[in-house]
């Protein structure tokens, strides 16, 4: 089944929003990762991809660590081909504070 029709645009406010009860609940400290544009662009431009689905993981140590995987219109991961990890995390790579981060 392909995913239904979204738009996943999301005002300034609302996002602050989501992101400050994060950082109010959050154990580990971590707000977020960030993905180098080329990797995620050969991502999405695999045959067969239309999206992206991000997956919540923990690694060796228990940090947080997001897995990012093609999906096909049948909303399949594309699993025998490129998928992303090892995202920079914030912090310590974190962008000027902003309403999203502070």
């Amino acid at each position: 089944m392909a995913l239904p029709a979204r738009d996943h645009t999301i005002s300034l406010q609302d996002a602050a929003v989501l992101t400050k009860r994060h950082r109010d609940t959050s154990t580990d400290g971590i707000l977020a990762g960030a993905f180098d544009k080329g990797q995620v662009v050969k991502l999405l431009n695999q045959p067969g991809c239309v999206g992206l689905r991000i997956y919540y993981g923990r690694d060796a140590s228990g940090a947080p660590a997001l897995v990012l995987a093609g999906i096909d219109d049948k909303d399949a991961d594309l699993t025998a081909s490129l998928l992303l990890e090892w995202a920079f995390p914030c912090p310590p790579i974190c962008g000027p504070a902003n309403s999203l981060n502070s």
